[in-house]
This record gives C-alpha cells, sequence and structure tokens, in this order.
C-alpha cells in the first residue's frame, strides 16, 4: 500500500473531481491524477533548476496527448502509435500555456515543461476540462514558483441557462461553447464560439464561469496546505538596471523619433539602425552601462532598447493617448477590399486593413472533400473547415515555410469557429466547404483579418451565409496590476503594440451578435470592468468593419461561378438504399457512369447528385425518383426498346425500370407485326396508361404520337 497517496474530492458543475498526489510520476516536480467520471488524465510539471543568463524569454512547453488506448480503440490508418499531436490537442496545449504563462513570476527564465496525458476516457468527462485543472494542480503543489492557483471550465448555454462543463449530448443543445480560465481574483483566459450572441451574454457567461473558477481555486489551495512544497529560490534574470537607466536617459528621445514612423518595415529599419548606435557606443566604454567586454553586448542591447520601447509606447498610450502613428485609441486602420480576385477560383477576396492582409480562396464541393477527425471521442467529419497560412514573407522574413506551426492552427480554429457561427444548415447548402487563408503581410491581428477576408470569400462563392462576418482585435495597456489602477482599451492593435500591451482580445461576429472570441493577457487578470469597455469598443469596431466590407460585398452571390459543381438532393426511405446501390454498385455506378455525376448517399436516406452540368443532375435526380418510385399515372417518358415479342414490346423508361408498350397501344391502325413499328434500341415517347396492384406497368405511344409502320408507311 502507497502511504503516501492521497485523494482529494471537489464538486465541480454537479460532477465529482478526484485528485490523487503521491502515487504516479513521484520524480517530477509536481505531479496529479484527475478523475471524473471514468476519464483519467495524468499531469506532470518539471522545471529547470538552470537558466542561462543570456535567456531573455520564459521557455514554457506544454504537452497535450489523447492515448487511443483511453477510449479502448486503436488508431486509424497505417500507424498505430501516436504521434504527431492533432489539431485539437495543439488547441488544448495552446490553451493552457495562455493563461497559465502570465503567473510565472517576472524573470523566471527557467524551461518548463507541463505534461498532460489522457489515460482513460469516459465521454461523461471532458478530458479538456480535467487537463486545465490538472496543470493547476501539478503546478499549485511543485516548488516551482508560481502565482496560482488557477482554475478552467467550459462554459454552454441551454434555453438560456448557464450550464458549466455539459457532456457531450449537452453541447448539442448549446448556443455558447466557450473555455474560461482564472484566478480567484481575476479572469486569465477565455476561448469560445456562439450563435450570434449578444455582447452582455458574453460577458455574464465569462463572469458566471469565474466565480465556480473561484471555489475550484479555494479547493486547490487546501491540496497546497496539505501536500504542496515549498516554492524553491531562484535569482530572477531581470533587465540590466544600470544599462536601462543609460538608454533611458541618452535615447529617449531617439526612440520617440523611432515611434512616430508609421510604417513598420521603416520603423523597425530605424529602431534596428539605433541599436548599432548604441551598440558602437557601449563597444567603446561599456562599464559606463553597466557591461563588460565579455558580455554579449549585441543582445543584452537589444533586449534592452526593446524594455525601452516598451515602457515608453506605454507610458505615452496612459498618458497622452498617443499611439504609434497617432490613431485615436478606438480608430480602426484604413480598409481596402476585393472580391473575385482569383479568376478560376469558386470565390475568393482580398482583405487590407492597415499593413496587413489576407488572400482567401473557398472551394465548394461533395462528401468526398470532408475532413476526417480521429479522435479518442470517436470518428467525425467535417463539412467546414479553415486553412490559416502564414509564411515568412509576410513579415519580410527571408527564411523558408517549414509547415504548419501551433500558432497558425490556432489562428485559423479560431477563424473557422467565427464564420461557422454564420454558415447555413447542411440543408440550406449541402455542400462540403473549405477556406483557405493566405496572409499576405501582417502587422497586428491576421486572425481577424482572415475572418474578414474568409466572410467575403464565401458570399463570393455564393455560399448563402446567415450574415456578413468581421473581427477585430483589441489591446490593453495597464497601469500596473492594481485593480483601480489606470488603463486604456486600445481598437484594431497593431503587431508593435500586441507585444508591447498586457492584452490581446479578440472578438469576431455579425451585426447581430457575437460568433466567436477569444482572450490572451500578459498580465494577472482583467476585471469585469475592463471586460466590458473592450467588447462594447470591438461591437463598434466590428461595426465600422462590416460596413466598409459592405462597399464591396454585403450578400452572397445568387448564382454559383461557372465550372463550380452543383449538387441536387432527393430524400429516399432509408429502406430503398440498397435498390439505389444495387448489387455491388452496379446501379449507382451505372447512373454515375451515364450522367457523369457523383452520387453520395447517407445513412438517413439523403442522396445528392454532383455535377457542374444542371441538366445532368436533374435527369439523374429523375432517374432515381423513378427507380424507387416508380413511374406516375400520366406522365410521359422517353423509353428505349430493349426487347420485342409479338404481343407488343417491352421498353426501359429508366435503368430496371420497365413497361409493356402492347400492340394495341403502339399506332392507331392494327399492329400485325411489332417489328414493322420499332426495333431494340430505338429511343420513342410513351405514356403510362396503367399500372396494376402488382406494379407491372402499361405504356402507351398513340397516347402521345402513334407510330408509323416502316415497312408500309402509308397503312
Amino acid at each position: 500500500m502507497n502511504e503516501n497517496k492521497k485523494e482529494f474530492h471537489y464538486n465541480f458543475g454537479g460532477k465529482t473531481i478526484t485528485i490523487e498526489t503521491g502515487r504516479l510520476a513521484k520524480q517530477a516536480d509536481g505531479a496529479v491524477l484527475i478523475s471524473c467520471e471514468g476519464t483519467q488524465l495524468l499531469a506532470t510539471v518539471v522545471s529547470s533548476k538552470t537558466a542561462s543568463e543570456e535567456q531573455d524569454f520564459f521557455p514554457l512547453m506544454v504537452d497535450y496527448k489523447e492515448k487511443f488506448y483511453a477510449a479502448g480503440k486503436f488508431l486509424g490508418g497505417f500507424m498505430k502509435r501516436e504521434s504527431r499531436p492533432s489539431n485539437a490537442e495543439i488547441l488544448m496545449m495552446r490553451m493552457v500555456d495562455r493563461p497559465f504563462r502570465p503567473l510565472f513570476p517576472e524573470g523566471y527564465n527557467f524551461e518548463t515543461v507541463i505534461q498532460l496525458a489522457v489515460h482513460s476516457y469516459d465521454p461523461k468527462a471532458d478530458p479538456e476540462v480535467l487537463a486545465g485543472i490538472g496543470a493547476a494542480a501539478a503546478l499549485t503543489i511543485s516548488d516551482i514558483p508560481f502565482n496560482g492557483p488557477a482554475g478552467f471550465c467550459k462554459v454552454a448555454r441551454i434555453n438560456g441557462q448557464f450550464v458549466l462543463n455539459p457532456s457531450v449530448e449537452e453541447w448539442e443543445k448549446s448556443d455558447l461553447e466557450m473555455a474560461v480560465a482564472g484566478s480567484k481574483e481575476a479572469i486569465l483566459m477565455t476561448e469560445g464560439e456562439a450563435k450570434e450572441l449578444p455582447e452582455e451574454v458574453m460577458a455574464d457567461a465569462i463572469m458566471w464561469a469565474h466565480k465556480h473558477i473561484q471555489g475550484l481555486c479555494e479547493f486547490l489551495e487546501q491540496i497546497q496546505r496539505e501536500v504542496g512544497k515549498p516554492k524553491r529560490a531562484f535569482t530572477p534574470i531581470l533587465p540590466n538596471q544600470k544599462l536601462m537607466a543609460k538608454l533611458q536617459s541618452d535615447f529617449t528621445n531617439d526612440a520617440k523619433e523611432c515611434l512616430k514612423i508609421h510604417h513598420k518595415l521603416s520603423r523597425q529599419d530605424a529602431i534596428a539602425n539605433m541599436e548599432e548606435k548604441i551598440i558602437s557606443i557601449i563597444k567603446e566604454k561599456p562599464e559606463d552601462f553597466g557591461l563588460t567586454a565579455e558580455d554579449n553586448i549585441g543582445k543584452k542591447t537589444h533586449a534592452a532598447v526593446d524594455e525601452l520601447m516598451y515602457k515608453i509606447m506605454r507610458k505615452d498610450i496612459l498618458d497622452n493617448h498617443r499611439r504609434i502613428g497617432d490613431r485615436k485609441l478606438n480608430q480602426v486602420r484604413p480598409i481596402e477590399t476585393e472580391v473575385n480576385v482569383l479568376k478560376k477560383v469558386h470565390g475568393s477576396s482580398l482583405f487590407t486593413r492597415g499593413e496587413t492582409q489576407v488572400l482567401s480562396a473557398v472551394t465548394i464541393g461533395g462528401k468526398d472533400g470532408e475532413q476526417m477527425v480521429d479522435a479518442i471521442a470517436g470518428i467525425s467529419y467535417l463539412r467546414f473547415y479553415l486553412h490559416y497560412t502564414f509564411a515568412p514573407y509576410c513579415v519580410g522574413e527571408a527564411r523558408g515555410y517549414k509547415g504548419v506551426g501551433r500558432r497558425e492552427v490556432g489562428h485559423g480554429n479560431l477563424a473557422e469557429r467565427a464564420l461557422k457561427g454564420a454558415l447555413p444548415s447542411e440543408k440550406e447548402f449541402p455542400y462540403t466547404i473549405r477556406v483557405a487563408c493566405e496572409v499576405t503581410e501582417s502587422n497586428g491581428s491576421s486572425s481577424m483579418g482572415s475572418v474578414c477576408s474568409g466572410s467575403m470569400a464565401l458570399m463570393d462563392a455564393g455560399v448563402p451565409l446567415r450574415a456578413p462576418v468581421a473581427g477585430v482585435a483589441m489591446g490593453l495597456i495597464k497601469e500596473n496590476d492594481d485593480v483601480n489602477s489606470k488603463f486604456v482599451i486600445l481598437t484594431d492593435i497593431l503587431g508593435d503594440e500586441d507585444h508591447l500591451g498586457d492584452m490581446d482580445f479578440k472578438v469576431a461576429g455579425t451585426a447581430n451578435g457575437v460568433t466567436a472570441i477569444q482572450m490572451d493577457i500578459k498580465i494577472k487578470g482583467i476585471t469585469r470592468e475592463i471586460l466590458d469597455q473592450a467588447l462594447k469598443q470591438a461591437h463598434e469596431g466590428r461595426m465600422h468593419i462590416l460596413g466598409e466590407m459592405s462597399k464591396t460585398t454585403s450578400s452572397h452571390r445568387k448564382e454559383l461561378k461557372d465550372g463550380v459543381p452543383r449538387i441536387g438532393t432527393v430524400k429516399i426511405a432509408p429502406d430503398k438504399i440498397g435498390a439505389l446501390i444495387g448489387p455491388s454498385g452496379k446501379n449507382i455506378k451505372g447512373l454515375q457512369e451515364e450522367f457523369k455525376v457523383t452520387i453520395e448517399v447517407d445513412e438517413e436516406g439523403m442522396v445528392k447528385v454532383i455535377s457542374s452540368d444542371t441538366k445532368s443532375i436533374e435527369s439523374t435526380i429523375n432517374i432515381i425518383d423513378l427507380q424507387l418510385n416508380g413511374p406516375e399515372l400520366g406522365a410521359e417518358y422517353e423509353a428505349e426498346v430493349v426487347s420485342i415479342k409479338e404481343y407488343g414490346a417491352f421498353v426501359d423508361i429508366a435503368s430496371n425500370v420497365s413497361g409493356l408498350l402492347h400492340v394495341s397501344e403502339i399506332a392507331v391502325e392494327r399492329v400485325n407485326n411489332v417489328e414493322d413499328y420499332v426495333s431494340i434500341g430505338d429511343r420513342i415517347k410513351v405514356k403510362v396508361v396503367e399500372i396494376d396492384r402488382f406494379g407491372k406497368i402499361k405504356l402507351s405511344a398513340k397516347a402521345i404520337a402513334p407510330l408509323t409502320n416502316r415497312k408500309n408507311p402509308k397503312k
């Protein structure tokens, strides 16, 4: 029996969470096994005891992995071992990193790794919620310096009521899906999507979640008191105070001149030139700047200049409301928009806001374009997805593109959530839709640029969005972490304002409400006052951007472009799916070959016919209807003669749909020899005159246009 093992229980939203310590991963700095229902997750954290003096940032890494054995499943495909993280796992890593990073002390630049692994899975308990709580618990009981604890939860809204950490089935009924993290004092992070909800509802959901998080934090404090380790001492790596004082006294005016430059690359060049000037001066007499000849003067100068720019810009904004480029606090940069930029693409647009530009392309098609997602929760298929690409050239960097990174996955997911909230239902628009957003220039919020560009490209493709969607990024400059300290909210932040500010708060939606939201902070949290003002200012910015977009397009294209596949649909009874497919797929393959179409059918009997030729779609649907439901009495069809008998001819009005053209229904006169009137392979017009109780079909040619005797036309 393990004497060190301890269990702690907490009722969180009606479900009991159990945190176990002292049994697993005892050599980690902090480790807990967190369980709820049948879901169990191991959370560990380890931090290095040494840090390089040259290290000028906090190297935090989060790894989240869902083990397929946790759900009793094999991994799909050739590889049977979990390897590269899925998009969902990457998004979870980012969701843990973002709220916890600002809670580490300033100057704690020691490499720290949080590892989270799902070892058992039950659909009744969300492993992502447990991952956030488990990471917080492992950090809280460890000896790693951490200004926690912190809590994590998810919020739904069902029938107008908020629900904490809902089950899989409950999510289906919700018009809100939001993850929230926070400390006892303030909100640290939020991310989610909604079905055009008002800003007030979004703020209420965040604050409602925070109340539950406060109780969770008290629970983690209790665990810390019982099993937590004393926090280790460390020497923070902070800016050289003598160097900073010298730079402030000698180069503040130079720095202010740099900040007056509007163009990003020109401003960066000016700052780089200032750095070179400072480095050359320091090298002459490094001791005057608190350095020695052995120090990496270039690196230390770069860090100090960055800190100098940080302080000057923040002070200018807080005291004088003066931003880079002399913009007002709530002013959006100039916007330019175009659609139908790529002539052979199903839909495209170019959205430019200041020095941020996104080119978007839309592809629409059938089921074969769906994205399969293989996860421990099961296999699912996405009929809408967005891919975001941020190539180095968009920020003027001379390096190759090495593939999709975590940041691209996160930004793409946010833009996808924003647009998903305005998409038509599959019944209204039965297509698979892919949006590709290529960032061609970047200086602040390319993810929100992707929302705007993607929305316009979708409308250019003919996708009937419920309403156009736009997004804007908000920033925060706060004097200090005191609750009552001075702050300002910035609309449409630049890259420098993001880097030097305290918050990156992105809000996207239509004129009717919010569809997506994401907030990251670099301080210890924000209050309801800051949240309300940021949402209000974001709404004003979004409405302005929507107005600018409407100058180019405000509604979807009424007809799809030439060459774009069309989809026709027909509903059949599920028990007739086999008849449509035919033995070994013979019938459905025959229809596809005959009419040059693609046919898809789901388990519920929804049949999609896909082709760029609308006539082929109509003909195929008519034939399917004939095959499965039979012809209509009195309807006229074109038929093919397939066999001739003494008493008449058998004709096909569709594949596997035959009827008898009796001798009495061929011509007005008496027909003695059927072959005098028709031959095998002839196509003739017939009318359905009778369908007996056994389903046998009797046809007539003379009811439309009597056939003539070929051997004796006069007769």
